[in-house]
């Protein structure tokens, strides 16, 4: 199961860190990714935790926000700083145990899917 959270608002250049309930899928065996849907737009990637151990990003997100994951504590992190208004969106982490490398930005290729969180940017 996954269950996203720590959404909300805030304002632009303010932080906010997600968190992503994964119990059965915070194991190495697993990828763990991050994708976002803003309004009225297609949902895209945001970020992902590999399951060879590295970590990729979008280019729009690179250099502000980190992802982190627990497997003790079966969760995942989703750390967004500098935040701007074009971050507003419904967050989703998404798992699968299959994924090759060069699939991980593909959100067809993620069997499991959490209910999303919303974060909005504004003043």
């Amino acid at each position: 199961q996954l269950q996203a959270s720590g959404g909300g608002l805030v304002q632009p250049g303010g932080s906010l860190r997600l968190s992503c309930a994964a119990s059965g899928f915070a194991n190495s065996r697993y990828t763990l990714g991050w994708f976002r849907q803003a309004p009225g737009k297609e949902r895209v990637f945001v970020g992902v935790s590999w399951r060879g151990g590295q970590i990729y990003y979008a280019d729009s997100v690179k250099g502000r926000f980190t992802i982190s994951r627990d497997n003790a504590r079966s969760t995942v992190y989703l750390q967004m700083n500098s935040l701007k208004p074009e971050d507003t969106a419904v967050y989703y982490c998404a798992a699968d145990s299959r994924l090759i490398l060069s699939s991980i930005y593909n959100q067809d290729q993620y069997d499991y899917w959490g209910q999303g969180t919303l974060v909005t940017v504004s003043s």
